[in-house]
């Protein structure tokens, strides 16, 4: 049983009834640190109008969260457009990491059951943990069973490993494929890069590169009798890494799911929607 587990189970058999509601408000209390609370109990004795000063902070969080909300979507849709939040520049969007070649914007996966190993600097020696985040100092926490273990300055730190377990990462390309769905270009049904058949070609028929993606051999075939490659470009037998006939927008990668382009990939509908 996980720890989160434990103290919900515990937080429940302390409640009379097992009131949902109670355990949820004790679990909110709970998330606060031991001097977090203290704070939070001192500032509510200091105010003179309770219910009155409770409405203003309240009125004022809700604003508070609704323009942090408001600012997270807006770069979550420049992300999406292949753009970085901070310069503007374009992005290297992989299945796990979006990196920007320009600034050094970046955003990535961490394993959620692997672990994490900082080597120190030298070389000499190495901490293990659960999860480490990076503070706005430079300095480095390190976490093991939800408690901060070290806190490293930025000149002890080495460099940072990220154990992922392979079958995590199996799981996790599962997992995208599960999520999205892919249309076939030519018959516009589901294509499934796992079975065989599959196909996809980058063409640039015009000045721009596209990514195409085929349900099975038939429909490969049908879009190429129908849309041939233009003579000097030949984009179906030739590599993109040997070709600078057209403006690319993709790399030139062996094919897998991480290959796979974002603007082919959609989100399943929910029944109903």
């Amino acid at each position: 049983m996980s720890i989160s587990a434990r103290l919900f189970e515990l937080i429940r058999k302390q409640t009379p009834g097992g009131d949902t509601a109670a355990v949820s408000d004790l679990l909110r209390e709970g998330m606060l640190q031991d001097d977090q609370r203290e704070r939070l109990a001192h500032d509510r004795q200091i105010l003179e109008d309770p219910k009155e000063a409770n409405g203003e902070i309240e009125r004022e969080a809700q604003r508070q969260l609704r323009e942090a909300a408001e600012t997270s979507l807006r770069r979550l849709h420049v992300i999406q457009r292949g753009r970085c939040p901070q310069c503007g520049e374009h992005l290297r969007q992989h299945l796990f990491a979006t990196i920007c070649d320009s600034c050094g914007w970046n955003a990535y996966d961490a394993p959620r059951h692997g672990s994490v190993r900082v080597h120190l600097a030298g070389g000499s020696e190495v901490i293990d943990g659960e999860r480490c985040y990076l503070l706005k100092d430079g300095a480095l926490l390190l976490l093991r069973n939800d408690v901060v273990v070290a806190r490293l300055q930025p000149s002890a730190v080495g460099w940072v490993e990220y154990i992922w377990d392979p079958e995590e990462l199996d799981q996790r390309h599962k997992e995208v494929l599960d999520r999205l769905t892919i249309s076939c270009a030519w018959c516009n049904k589901v294509a499934d890069p796992e079975t065989d058949g599959f196909h996809m070609v980058q063409v640039a028929f015009g000045a721009s590169q596209e990514r195409h993606c085929f349900c099975c051999d038939e429909c490969y075939e049908a879009f190429r009798k129908m849309y041939p490659a233009r003579v000097h470009r030949n984009c179906y037998e030739r590599s993109c890494s040997e070709c600078n006939l057209c403006l690319k927008r993709y790399e030139d990668e062996a094919e897998g799911i991480r290959t796979l382009a974002k603007d082919h990939m959609r989100e399943k509908r929910r029944p109903g929607a």
